[in-house]
This record gives structure tokens, C-alpha cells and sequence, in this order.
């Protein structure tokens, strides 16, 4: 696990390449190297989980040098097939099998590839030419920044690492403001930067001096899905699902670093850990699985602290129960905000990072989660909605607006005139293209059409750069046994009915997998999202409260220009008499969004934003 960076076709000197890798140190504190010469440069910053003596980056083999983030739990069959084609390694890490996978395939190697990864390689055999390779399921982002005309291209695991190169400069992105509100953060290859992208899960791109930046997709995990079995039984489908998540628990576990467990006290996080304590006592380790929880000082609703210690009694983990107070969330926003990169509507980010933080500060370079089952098996209520309204409604409409942090009819309040007339006009949309359409008009049922949705643009977006930021931010590795490329196909083979089905169940299949692996007050419990009780904690007399008040005052919304501050005062008297989940989170997105911009931009964003505007005028 490492972060990386780079730049093609660009003058990069040394000092900018130890800058830019001091901006993302935190992700990489075990070793930093990099490989530069006249035109490209690549980088690394090395978190050590495999081979700690060996896998030194930059990797090299002849013409080639490759430099790597992520895990490649496939790594041993690749390196036995290659060196039965003849190549010798002299160590065992993941990575070191890289240059001979892409001399051996070129630029179809990540197809081979079963892990998270995000892979650079310089190829210097011929013409100069960098490619670049994304997981199926973006778990490791790639930020990018390409200027066409001069042909320089640069990128960072990190945004904040990305604007460390000379050549690249923060603008905001005009229309960043509504498409985060829409979204709670920007979809697609989309960033709240104007002219800097994430590639794509699932993609590989190609930069040269003669045919510039190209962009190809391979296939995501649903796509090489089995068909669906019809009849296949739930019972059956259970077991599969438990055999299956099983094997990829067991392989997920392997690493010359300590290992560890996130248990919140549901179904997903509980069923891995579950898994994960079963395969350690069947392996006879010596040492017991240590699972994680967080929660909070005080006395706060939804609190799941009592699931995850029974969950943690039922499988014998040694269990870490963390606790935060509430009062120390202003403090955290500044450097959650920062190494996000850009805002995030979900509160849940402070928890994140704190829970992060505490798994490295208690000895564990690796912990395993259970993000991502919600989007294959159809957990979230949005869905069930959506799957229960009657054929000829407008189901399509309220399951966008449910993904926003702002729903449409308060945003077209907040905004001032000035701005909606830039961002509501005809064309202007804050999704990617053709979203809306895949959802309306796509192949397969209504919950299929949902599921592509919500893993091609909402969990790598939202939810896995989230992981893997914040988790890096400790020097923590998240593994997302869910994100399996066979755990994803599983779950697009399963008809409906064993995964989402109003009035009688959500993630059934998995349900059924879980049971006699974990308490019935676990699998019995209503389903209770993971996340901070932000409707309590935004309260007059709280610290949150005050910072909310003070970053949305109305000078600093007025100097903005694009919320109306008499819109954002009414919010606040509406959540300060009569709280609510909706108001709370309206602000919180709000005042998420005005410290990102204060953390990139200053006190001068406004003015900056106007200058970049000028500047494309005049150009």
C-alpha cells in the first residue's frame, strides 16, 4: 500500500518531486523514492504490509519502471506463471511482479489483476509513453491534471499532493457547489478543481507526446457478471455467498503487517469480522482477531457500541472500543477537510478518521471493513423506495434527490440569482452524462438499474475515496472484502428477489449467509446507517453549532456571492426549534463546503474563483 505521483511531457525537478511527496507522507511513511529523467518522473510513498525487506520502488525491468498503490492478492499465481515465461524476482512483494506483467500483456496487464490498485508505468522502449491503470472498483483514486496544449500531464494519489507540482494550479470549479449539494460530492471523473479529474474505476489510460491523453474502460465487476440464476434457491444463494466471502476473508487476512477488523455492530462490518475470527482459529493463530468501534462521550442516539461488544464476544476478538468527544469535532474538520481534498456531505467523515486513527495508534498497519455490501445487495432505503413505487411513477426523480446533500427545492432557495442562472440553465446538469438515463432507460430490472448506478458513480465517488483517504491519513490500509471482483459478480447474479424486495427484506442472501455466524439481536435489529448523530450534535450549546454559525455567517456568505444568507439563517432557526435529519445535514454539507474552501483557497476564494473566470475570457 503506497501512495504515487507523477508528471509526462513536463519539466518536474527534484525538489517538486520530494515536495509532492511530502504532501502525502502520511500514506507512505515507510520509504519514498522516485525515478525522474528529461520529460517524466514517477514517485512513491511506501506503507509496507508485504515483503517490508523487499518490493523497493520504482520497480524497473530494462525500459520499463512502474510505481504502485495498493494490494494484488493474486500476486503469487502471477509470479509463478511469469517465471515459468522466464523472468526471475528477487523478492515476493505484490508489486514486484508489475514490469514483467506488462511486458507480458501491455496495456491489458491490469485485467490479470485481482486486488486495489492504482498502477503508473513508464514505458521508454519506443516512443515515451505513460499508462496508467484503475481497479474495477476504484478503492485507490487517481487524481489527474492535463493541459492539452502544452501536453503536460501530472497526477498524485492525493489532491492535495496534486497541487504540489509547479504546473498545477486550484481553480474552482464554477459548477462544484451544485454538484456537490446534488451529490455530496461530484461523480464521474468530475473533481470541485476545474481542469483536474479522477480517473474512473476500471480504466486505463495512455499518455504520449504524439497521440496526447486516452482514456479506455475495461470492464467492471457487474459486467462480467454470470447471468442471473433463477433458480438458484436463497438458501442456496446463502451459502454461496458465505463460502465465497469466506475464501476472499481469508485471503484478505494475509500480510506481514498486524491485521485488524472494523466492527460497527451490523450486518456487513460483523459478518467479516465474523469470517475473519474463524479463519484465524482454523489457521490456529496463536493471536486473536482485534475488531474496533467507535462512538462517542455522552449519551447520543444510535449508539451501536453494545452490538459490536456482543458481536466481538460471539466470535472471541479482542475487542477496542473507541470514544470521541463531541467537543473535539471543530478541531478535527480542518484536517478531515484536508486530506478529503475536496467536501464530503457524510458527518461520518470525523468518526472515520478518528477510528483510523485509533486502529494505528493501537499497533494495526491493515484492517478490514465491510463498506461497499450495500451498494451490491441493495441495503439502503432509498432503494427500497424506489423498488416500491408503482410502475408509471416518478421513482427515478426522489432516489436522485436522495442522494443529495441539499434536496432540488432547497437548492433553487440557497442559490442567489447570479449563480442559478450559471448552474440551473438548460445543459448545465451536476451528474455525470447519462446517469439519469441508465436509471430510466437502462437494461434490467429497476433494482439492477439502481445497483449500476450506485457502483459505478456513487461508491467510488463517495464512499471509497472516503475510506481510503481517511484511513490513509493514518497509515492505515482499509481492505473492502465486498469490492472482491467475485463478490461483485455474485451479487449481479443474484435475481432480485434473494437481494431486495419491499415488505419483505433487504440484502437477503447476505442475511442468509450470516446466520449461525452471528448473535440474533445482530441479524434481527433494524438496519441503522453508520454515521454520526449530526441532528443531536448540531444543537445550540455545542461546539459544532458554533462553528456552523461562524463559518455560514452571513459576511462570509455574502462575500461568496452564490447562497443566499437569509435562506441559510432560516435553516438554522428551523433545525435550532424543531431538529431534523434533512436541516442538519443541509448545514453540515454547507459548512463542509465553506471550509474546503477556505482550507484551498483562503479568504481570497471569491476573488480567486473571478480571476480564473477572467482569465478563460480572455483566453
Amino acid at each position: 500500500m503506497c501512495r504515487i505521483h507523477g508528471s509526462f511531457h513536463a519539466r518536474t525537478t527534484d525538489d517538486e518531486m520530494r515536495r509532492v511527496a511530502a504532501l502525502q507522507h502520511h500514506g507512505g511513511p515507510d520509504a519514498q523514492s522516485f525515478a525522474r529523467q528529461s520529460g517524466w518522473a514517477l514517485g512513491n510513498n511506501r506503507l509496507s504490509i508485504m515483503d517490508p525487506e523487499g518490493g523497493d520502488q520504482p520497480y524497473r525491468l530494462g525500459d520499463i519502471t512502474v510505481v504502485f498503490n495498493g494490494e494484488i492478492y493474486n500476486h503469487d499465481r502471477l509470479r509463478t506463471e511469469l517465471m515459468r515465461q522466464g523472468f526471475h524476482f528477487d523478492d515476493r512483494c505484490d508489486g514486484s511482479i508489475l514490469p514483467a506483467l506488462y511486458l507480458t500483456y501491455g496495456d491489458r496487464f491490469a485485467e490479470h489483476l485481482d486486488g486495489m490498485f492504482s498502477v503508473a508505468v513508464m514505458d521508454l522502449r519506443r516512443e515515451p509513453r505513460l499508462v496508467i491503470a484503475t481497479d474495477a472498483s476504484g478503492m485507490k483514486p487517481l487524481y489527474y491534471h492535463w493541459d492539452e496544449r502544452s501536453g503536460r500531464f501530472h497526477f498524485a494519489s492525493e489532491l492535495p499532493a496534486l497541487l504540489g507540482f509547479d504546473g498545477v494550479r486550484p481553480y474552482e470549479d464554477e459548477l462544484g457547489l451544485h454538484t456537490y449539494l446534488s451529490a455530496k460530492t461530484p461523480f464521474g471523473q468530475r473533481t470541485m478543481f476545474e481542469g483536474i479529474d479522477v480517473l474512473p474505476p476500471a480504466t486505463t489510460a495512455v499518455v504520449s507526446r504524439e497521440d496526447g491523453l486516452r482514456l479506455a474502460s475495461r470492464r467492471m465487476g457487474y459486467e462480467s457478471a454470470p447471468p442471473v440464476d433463477e433458480e438458484r434457491s436463497l438458501s442456496r444463494a446463502g451459502e454461496s455467498l458465505r463460502e465465497l466471502l469466506s475464501r476472499e476473508v481469508s485471503r484478505l487476512l494475509v500480510a506481514d503487517a498486524p491485521v485488524a477488523a472494523i466492527t460497527s455492530g451490523g450486518l456487513d462490518s460483523s459478518l467479516v469480522t465474523a469470517l475473519a475470527a474463524r479463519t484465524l482459529f482454523e489457521r490456529g493463530s496463536s493471536e486473536a482477531l482485534h475488531t474496533f468501534n467507535i462512538a462517542y462521550t455522552g449519551n447520543w442516539p444510535g449508539d451501536e457500541r453494545a452490538f459490536a461488544s456482543e458481536v466481538s464476544r460471539h466470535t472471541g476478538t479482542v475487542h477496542h472500543q473507541v470514544e470521541i468527544d463531541p467537543a473535539t469535532f471543530p478541531d478535527l474538520m480542518g484536517d478531515v477537510v484536508r486530506h478529503l481534498g475536496q467536501p464530503n456531505a457524510d458527518p461520518i467523515t470525523l468518526s472515520t478518521f478518528s477510528l483510523f486513527r485509533a486502529v494505528r495508534d493501537a499497533g494495526f498497519k491493515v484492517a478490514l471493513t465491510g463498506d461497499a455490501a450495500d451498494e451490491l445487495f441493495g441495503g439502503y432505503s432509498r432503494m427500497t423506495q424506489a423498488l416500491a413505487a408503482p410502475e408509471g411513477a416518478d421513482w427515478a426523480g426522489p432516489y436522485l434527490d436522495h442522494l443529495a446533500a441539499v434536496p432540488e427545492s432547497l437548492r433553487r432557495q440557497l442559490y442567489t440569482p447570479e449563480y442559478a442562472a450559471r448552474v440551473l440553465a438548460p445543459g448545465a446538469s451536476p451528474l455525470p452524462p447519462g446517469l439519469t438515463d441508465i436509471l430510466a432507460h437502462g437494461e434490467g430490472s429497476r433494482l439492477q438499474r439502481i445497483t449500476r448506478i450506485e457502483q459505478r458513480y456513487r461508491l467510488p465517488a463517495y464512499h471509497l475515496r472516503r475510506v481510503d483517504h481517511l484511513s490513509m491519513a493514518s497509515s492505515v490500509e482499509a481492505r473492502l472484502p465486498f469490492c472482491q471482483p467475485s463478490v461483485v459478480r455474485f451479487a449481479a447474479s443474484l435475481p432480485d428477489q434473494h437481494r431486495t424486495v419491499p415488505g419483505v427484506g433487504v440484502k437477503r442472501a447476505l442475511y442468509r449467509a450470516a446466520e449461525g455466524l452471528l448473535p440474533d439481536s445482530v441479524l434481527n435489529r433494524p438496519k441503522q446507517p453508520f454515521t454520526l448523530p449530526i441532528t443531536a450534535m448540531l444543537a445550540p450549546g455545542q461546539r459544532l453549532w458554533a462553528l456552523a454559525r461562524d463559518v455560514l455567517s452571513p459576511q462570509a456568505l455574502r462575500a461568496d456571492g452564490r447562497l443566499r444568507y437569509e435562506v441559510v439563517d432560516a435553516l438554522f432557526a428551523e433545525q435550532e426549534a424543531r431538529p431534523s435529519d434533512g436541516t442538519s445535514l443541509a448545514l453540515w454539507a454547507l459548512m463542509s463546503h465553506q471550509m474546503w474552501r477556505g482550507e484551498f483557497f483562503g479568504p481570497s476564494a471569491g476573488t480567486h474563483r473571478r480571476t480564473r473566470e477572467l482569465a478563460v475570457m480572455a483566453g
